[in-house]
């Protein structure tokens, strides 16, 4: 994903990166090349006739316009609902390390200052922070080997390696711990019933993401509008040459952009987990989840983090 600060009003005519434009222009050098088509015939200088009016291009394309619109909301939805099951996934996080550090123990006080706090808390805070990795490379189809091998001890990664969900074995040992400590006496039970409700709230994150991921929007739907995007597009400086003549090139192309980029747009948001350059941010997502995890242990980030280039944030 890209994400800019705001562009001076002119600098954003003139945006490449994060643009659907690099993708299109083919496909706009097409439309180009029938408008000079459509030109030629026009002007007879080819062996044939095409006579069309704007009255059935209005018509269609204001149906066009209401169809990519709904298309752009429902794709729009999706990436919204899945940009805040990731934020919900941060908050549970940060509930789950402070409650590991700061529940009432069947042991008596115990210093939760981040130096101090014990091997075994640590180590519950550092699976946790493994977990949005492994959700990430899951969505994304990804092998997560390499990230979660510099995260989880050996035992453990082998058996997330070998499990086919991911993310819910991860949440499956933070289980298992909270269920050693109540049974050693070290986590009271109201204690253990409160982890045993955010570790739920990570299985509904985690299923949610599942949820969009395996549930795309219906494909008879998309292939309509895209066949019906092109074929405006195609036919479309066939109606406008007899009205604008030379010009025709001109807004063939610029109306072209708009629904093709338009479709583009659509398709890109409607997989939220992707790599496209509009697509979630997830490893600056993970990265986040991870780090606020350590800061209340108070310890830093075990790695280094993707920077920020002339102010455009690279994911």
């Amino acid at each position: 994903m890209v994400v800019r600060p705001h562009l001076h009003w002119f600098r954003m005519l003139l945006a490449w990166r994060g643009s659907v434009l690099p993708q299109l222009l083919p496909r706009l050098f097409l439309i180009f090349f029938v408008s000079l088509v459509a030109i030629a015939v026009h002007a007879h200088l080819l062996p044939v006739s095409v006579n069309l009016s704007t009255t059935p291009f209005s018509l269609v394309g204001i149906a066009l316009a209401v169809f990519l619109g709904f298309r752009n909301n429902a794709s729009y939805d999706r990436y919204w609902e899945a940009r805040k099951l990731w934020g919900q996934l941060l908050n549970t996080a940060r509930s789950l390390t402070r409650q590991a550090l700061t529940l009432p123990r069947g042991d008596g006080p115990h210093d939760t200052s981040g130096p101090a706090a014990d091997a075994d808390v640590r180590e519950f805070a550092q699976v946790l922070g493994a977990l949005p990795h492994a959700l990430r490379h899951q969505l994304r189809h990804t092998d997560a080997r390499d990230d979660l091998a510099a995260r989880l001890p050996v035992p453990l990664l082998e058996r997330v390696m070998a499990s086919r969900y991911r993310p819910i074995a991860i949440v499956q040992w933070l289980g298992e711990w909270v269920q050693r400590r109540a049974q050693a006496g070290t986590v009271d039970g109201y204690a253990a019933l409160a982890f045993d409700r955010n570790l739920n709230e990570l299985s509904n994150s985690i299923g949610g993401c599942e949820r969009i991921a395996g549930t795309p929007l219906p494909f008879a739907y998309s292939v309509m509008i895209h066949r019906t995007v092109y074929f405006f597009c195609a036919a479309l400086p066939f109606g406008l040459v007899e009205s604008i003549g030379s010009f025709t090139p001109v807004f063939a192309v610029f109306v072209a952009y708009t629904f093709m980029a338009h479709e583009a747009i659509a398709s890109q948001l409607e997989d939220p987990f992707g790599t496209e350059d509009n697509d979630l941010a997830l490893n600056a997502l993970s990265n986040t989840i991870e780090d606020a995890v350590l800061d209340i242990l108070g310890e830093p980030s075990p790695l280094p983090r993707a920077g920020v280039r002339r102010g455009v944030i690279f994911d």
